[in-house]
């Protein structure tokens, strides 16, 4: 059994961080840095971001790694450091995580490649295999706990992380943003992520949603998860309520009070990893914290529930697109299947 399955197996539910890149916005990271360079520039400051996490409560704290692989740091003149910027990434985590008489792990943070795989992009799966295999090199090397793959949308993309994760020793996380019409980008539905477990190369330990849009949404997708794979390993990282622009800002809605809510809320919809992605600060984070202490079991909710407590969807699923899609498929499906009997 992992450090992973091992402390969710002893406390039945664990708490993940919450924003990286909003919150070292708010440190002076300007728009465009690539903050992973932080991991050698500004170590005091991500020492901090990390400290403040585990002071309000998390289990899990994730390295700022998202965009560590070669084709996210070559906008930045540095796809030659993905391994000193992966390992300091863990190294800086892991000495925070050392300041509490607690456990504390730590998630190896893994961002899509930035490229869209063939055929509509130039990026083959091989390539992508690589990329991740480098990037999974140096959390190893720095010491991470578990593999987290977060942010995914495109379903060769997902698998490409797990063909590269399967030949390490450490449990893979892979969560997807479903921020299109209740979909990825690329068109997977949550509950397809469910059933692409079996088509991994090595099987997640556990899967689920982060980031997309609002927190309604987020646990919408969830639900969906849980509802088809009750038995799975769930993550649920929302962003700290609706995101709104303001100007040339982009402001997130959601109070300490709202997140207590989302938290709640997720872990009776079946989630067992709950945390916040944008906009979620240490002390939503701490809020998060006493609501999950304090959980009592209660009915799994309903969607009509979610957003009287949550608030609406800000990308509700487009039923008319995917009634289209349908027809499209079972009409292709057609042709084919009167093409073999003609043949």
């Amino acid at each position: 059994m992992s450090k992973f399955e091992d402390l969710l197996a002893r406390k039945g539910a664990l708490l993940a961080d919450g924003a990286t890149g909003t919150n070292l916005f708010e440190m002076g990271l300007l728009s465009g840095d690539a903050p992973e360079l932080w991991n050698v520039d500004e170590q005091e400051k991500i020492r901090a971001l990390h400290q403040s996490f585990v002071d309000a409560g998390s289990d899990i704290i994730l390295t700022n790694t998202f965009g560590c692989n070669r084709h996210r740091l070559k906008l930045h003149k540095a796809e030659g450091r993905v391994k000193e910027l992966n390992v300091a990434g863990v190294e800086l985590a892991k000495e925070v995580a050392a300041t509490v008489d607690r456990e504390v792990l730590i998630g190896g943070s893994i961002g899509p490649t930035g490229e869209l795989f063939q055929p509509l992009g130039a990026l083959s799966y091989e390539e992508g295999v690589v990329a991740f295999r480098e990037q999974i090199e140096g959390l190893v090397e720095g010491g991470a706990d578990i593999l987290w793959a977060e942010t995914m949308s495109a379903i060769e993309e997902m698998k490409a992380v797990a063909e590269a994760a399967k030949d390490f020793d450490l449990p893979l996380v892979i969560t997807a943003s479903f921020d299109t019409a209740g979909k990825t980008m690329m068109g997977l539905a949550p509950r397809g992520l469910g059933d692409l477990q079996s088509d991994f190369a090595c099987t997640p330990v556990a899967i689920g949603s982060n980031c997309g849009v609002g927190a309604s949404d987020l646990l919408a997708a969830i639900m969906e998860i849980t509802e088809a794979y009750p038995d799975a390993i769930v993550v649920a990282k929302a962003n700290c309520g609706i995101p709104q622009i303001r100007g040339d800002e982009v402001v997130y809605t959601g109070t300490p009070e709202l997140m207590a809510k989302y938290t709640h809320m997720a872990l009776d919809a079946g989630a067992r990893i709950i945390g916040g992605c944008c906009g979620t600060s240490p002390v939503h984070l701490a809020a998060m914290r006493n609501a999950l202490d304090a959980h009592s079991d209660g009915q799994r909710p309903t969607l009509d529930e979610v957003l009287s407590e949550i608030g609406p969807l800000v990308s509700p699923p487009n039923k008319a697109a995917d009634a289209a899609r349908a027809e499209s498929e079972a009409a292709g499906s057609a042709g084919r299947r009167r093409g073999r009997r003609r043949g």
